[in-house]
């Protein structure tokens, strides 16, 4: 997939502040600080366009980021982090839902996790909710260049089984610094963006 232009497009915390004009998006999703601006940034090949921080839950918007003026990624907000007080995830929470289930131009989630580890129980949890809904999901299982190569299968069936994912679920071992799996994840931007939010494409997979 050819990044030409990428740029930030819009903060929003509500329906009336999502871009309009129909184009799909590709929505990310995953716990605080598993490198979701990480693997934006990569794959866009931009070094700060997607800010990373070191204080995890810090991000409590959705982020639009505009692709080549035809598609939008959609950082979500991480969820699972501990010091983030209840009222406050349940506020996250909800207005998330609000756009995964009210969003018309959705064409697919990316759901992250840290592939050094298993899942726990946040991840299962949306893993769970996208599959109930039929989202088109990838799972991409981040920072693998902390690995050896040998492990990536391993963790990555470990990951498939902690999901309860079915066959046709696609998941890869992504590396923000190498660049692992930038080509299996274009691949299927591609097929999910060709789709878009055409009837059907929720469980088309």
């Amino acid at each position: 997939m050819m990044i030409q232009k990428a740029d930030i497009f819009a903060l929003a915390v509500s329906p009336a502040q999502y871009p309009g004009g129909g184009r799909p998006e590709i929505a990310l999703s995953g716990r605080s600080n598993v490198g979701k601006s990480s693997l934006i940034n990569a794959f866009l090949q931009r070094k700060n366009l997607a800010r990373t921080s070191s204080t995890p839950g810090k991000t409590r918007t959705i982020n639009f980021y505009e692709i080549n003026e035809t598609w939008f990624f959609v950082d979500l907000p991480g969820y699972g982090y501990a010091k983030t007080s209840k009222e406050e995830r349940a506020s996250w929470g909800k207005f998330i839902e609000t756009y995964l289930t009210g969003r018309r131009e959705l064409a697919g989630v990316i759901l992250l996790i840290d592939l050094r580890h298993p899942p726990m129980e946040s991840d299962k949890t949306m893993a769970e909710w996208l599959l109930h809904y039929q989202f088109p999901i990838l799972v991409a299982g981040t920072k693998a260049d902390k690995l050896s190569r040998g492990q990536w299968s391993r963790q990555i069936s470990q990951i498939r089984k902690g999901l309860a994912l079915p066959a046709q679920t696609p998941v890869i071992a992504f590396s923000a610094v190498t660049g692992l799996g930038k080509e299996e994840l274009g691949l299927w931007l591609e097929e999910r963006l060709a789709a878009g939010n055409a009837p059907g494409a929720r469980g088309a997979e």
